[in-house]
């Protein structure tokens, strides 16, 4: 259960940063996504409420499946 559950978690946070990445490469061609760790480095995503909300999205994507797999690893104990 617990490997499904975190394979999911794993698509669902490819799927985001896909479509971040895409998002972005539409304001700056030829960004990476190792520059998306530092955005505030670009002024054109530093006060973009699209970006800003797909970023939350992940980040939200990203701090559940912490928090499920920690919960999960906890009742195991």
């Amino acid at each position: 259960m617990e490997k499904n559950l975190e394979k999911l978690f794993d698509e669902m946070i490819l799927l985001q940063e896909s479509k971040l990445l895409r998002y972005v490469s539409e304001i700056i061609p030829n960004i990476t996504k190792e520059d998306l760790l530092q955005p505030n480095d670009y002024e054109q995503l530093e006060h973009n409420p699209t970006f800003r909300y797909e970023e939350g999205v992940l980040k939200g994507i990203q701090a559940a499946k912490m928090a499920v797999l920690a919960k999960m690893r906890e009742k195991a104990f």
